[in-house]
Formats: structure tokens, sequence, C-alpha cells
């Protein structure tokens, strides 16, 4: 113990020692012991700073390393024949049935449409009440518009796009936990395919990862549609791009935002076609986006049915917001990543197209590259 041993030394100079030395003595360790507590005070800042940065590269560098994945995933060129099989689709908004829609509004619809992949229309007819109910009244124009467009466009499709806010994260809004709202549903299902509806697809959202009421849901409404020959689609949340990641994400933010792979394919053979909302990814590059998309389509090919139409969603839309920047999210860059994904995995699936959302808010540079890009 060497301060006590200076103590101690003042001690050994036996008994002529002063006052004035003692002093002396008891100064200087009191000068000595200030150092050390200074000292254990800028290790355990720095020991602070260290795990801190520990703490920051273990969060940056599976994400670092994840975006460098994608980045990869966007290069090379695609395989010949990835185009369009006539199996497209478009979301339309509410104004089809509404009656702010006219026959020349149809007529350029038809124009617009000709020479392109799409057969389906997801035409927005609700959205559904938090019960389960639709009121006749959200789509007084049904009957005009299912008849309008099979005369102008033979072989389209019309299907009733059905929705609502999910009581899951918050709650307001529609509980698919209780089983009187999904008989609901299943009534207005009977409701919307009495009207004339080619199908009804569903876009019911925050869905969550291993929900088991909507596969029971989806497994009723299934049951309605083939006795009526009409389609059951849905309107599918992304696929984990790392696994477990929606767990992770669901944790931190309270809002999982993606599926299990897994629970992908459940869905997926519970349908006639599963559109995958493939936008909306926090991916900052067109590159980085591109590849999230080609990673997503590959994902989804790999659990999806044969007998189940498959269609990825484009971004006809432009808006700058949390997890959307409009610049990185194009439809170039998501019809070279579906093509990529396609090109790897399953290059001759039948039974797979795009889906593009929205058209009120597309404009001409959206069709064009849609056209350059999947349709030639």
């Amino acid at each position: 113990m060497g301060r006590a041993g200076g103590t101690g030394t003042g001690r050994d100079e036996g008994p002529g020692a002063t006052e004035e030395n003692a002093d002396k003595t008891v100064a200087g360790t009191a000068g000595a012991d200030a150092p050390s507590s200074t000292g254990r005070r800028r290790k355990w800042i720095r020991r602070t700073r260290r795990t801190a940065l520990a703490l920051v590269l273990l969060l940056l560098l599976p994400t670092l390393a994840a975006e460098i994945a994608l980045r990869v995933n966007y290069t090379g060129d695609p395989a010949d024949g990835t185009r369009t099989r006539n199996q497209d689709a478009i979301w339309l908004g509410h104004a089809w049935v509404d009656g702010r829609k006219s026959d020349a509004d149809v007529a350029a619809l038809a124009r617009r449409l000709k020479g392109t992949g799409i057969r389906d229309l997801y035409v927005h007819s609700g959205p559904l009440e938090h019960d389960g109910t639709l009121p006749e009244s959200d789509y007084p124009r049904a009957a005009w518009l299912i008849d309008a467009v099979h005369r102008a466009l033979p072989g389209v499709r019309v299907q009733a796009w059905l929705g609502d806010k999910l009581a899951t994260e918050s709650p307001d809004g529609l509980r698919l936990g209780r089983a009187a709202t999904r008989t609901a549903i299943v009534a207005s299902t009977r409701q919307i395919l009495a009207a004339g509806f080619d199908g009804a697809h569903f876009d019911l959202e925050p869905l969550h990862s291993g929900d088991r009421d909507y596969l029971d849901l989806l497994d009723r409404l299934h049951e309605v549609t083939r006795a009526d020959h009409a389609l059951l689609s849905v309107a599918a949340h992304q696929i984990d791009p790392l696994p477990g990641f929606h767990s992770v994400w669901g944790t931190l933010t309270n809002h999982p935002k993606w599926w299990s792979q897994a629970y992908f394919g459940q869905v997926a053979r519970r349908v006639d076609q599963i559109a995958v909302m493939s936008y909306d990814t926090m991916q900052p590059l067109k590159s980085l986006y591109g590849g999230y998309v080609a990673q997503q389509t590959s994902l989804a090919l790999e659990v999806t049915p044969d007998s189940t139409d498959l269609l990825m969603g484009l971004p006809f839309f432009h808006e700058n917001r949390f997890g959307h920047r409009g610049a990185a999210e194009t439809v170039p860059a998501a019809v070279r990543g579906v093509r990529l994904g396609l090109s790897r995995t399953d290059a001759d699936r039948a039974n797979f197209g795009v889906a593009l959302y929205v058209d009120f808010a597309a404009t001409e540079a959206d069709w064009t590259a849609y056209r350059a890009g999947w349709v030639r």
C-alpha cells in the first residue's frame, strides 16, 4: 500500500516529528488520491464509449451487409422471356363505382390497357365497416362499370377491392379475432359477387405475421368464391428480408410490417391470386430498391404454389415520406428487380405478373416504363 507507506514513513521519523511535518504528510496523501479518482473516471468514460461503439456496430454492420447484398442482387441481366404473361393487374380508385366516371372514361381506360398484360382490375368498392359489413351505397355504379368493362375489354375481370384498417396496433379498427366480424365479411363477399363482380380482392392492414384468424377467414371466403366461380385475391405484406426480421422490428416499433416466408406461403395456398405490396420499402436508392424487389420476388416464388397467381406490386405513385422515397422506388427499378428475381428463381413460371398501384396517381412516365420494361 504505497500511499499508506508514505504516511507510515512520517510516523517512522520518530518522536521528533513536528505537527508541520504531519500536515505535509496528510496533504501529500490527499494529493495522491485525486489523480487516482480522475483516472478511474476516465477509464469508465473510455469503456462506456467503447461499449456504445460496439453496440452501434452491432446494429449497423448487419444492416450494411444486407444493403450491400441488395446492391449485388440488382446486378446481372434478366433472362430472355421474363416479360408479361398477360397476368397483370391494376388497382383502381373509388371514382369508378361512385358515379364520377363515365363511358368516356371506360373508353380511355380501354385504350390505355390495349396491348398490355393487364387482365384484372381491383376496383375500390369499400371500405368495409369495422364490423365487417359493407353498405351497398358504397358502390352504386358497380353494375354499370362491370358491364362497360366487359364490353370494352373482353376477357378483363373486375374484382371488388375491399379492405379496412385492422385493430392490431391501435384500439380502432376491424377485429379479425371476432367470429361475428369474420362471418360478416363472408356475407359482404356474397353481396359483392351478387352485384356481378368477377372476384373479391382483400387488403387488410396492418396484418401481423402468423394471424390464424386471417387464415380461417380466407378458408371460408374461398369456399364462397369457388362456389360462385369467382376469384379470391389478396394484397400481401412483404416477406422478411432477413429471417425473423418482423419479430425484431415489431419489438422495436410495435409495427412488425413484414410476414415470415412460411406465413406468406400459408396465405398463398388459400387464394387464387396474391399481390405483394412491394413498395414502401425504406430503401434510399434505386439500386437498393431494385435489389430488394428482386429478393422479394424470389422469396415469394419459393413458397407460392404454381396454381396461385403471384403478382409483384409496381409503384405507380410518387410520394416522399417515412418508408417511401419517390426517387428510389421507381417503376424501372421495380420492373428490373422483378425480372431478375424471376430469372433466378423460376423463369418459366406461367402464373406470374405485376400489379400497378394506383391508377389515379400514375404518370405517363410510369406507363411508358411498364410497357418498355415489362410488356414489350
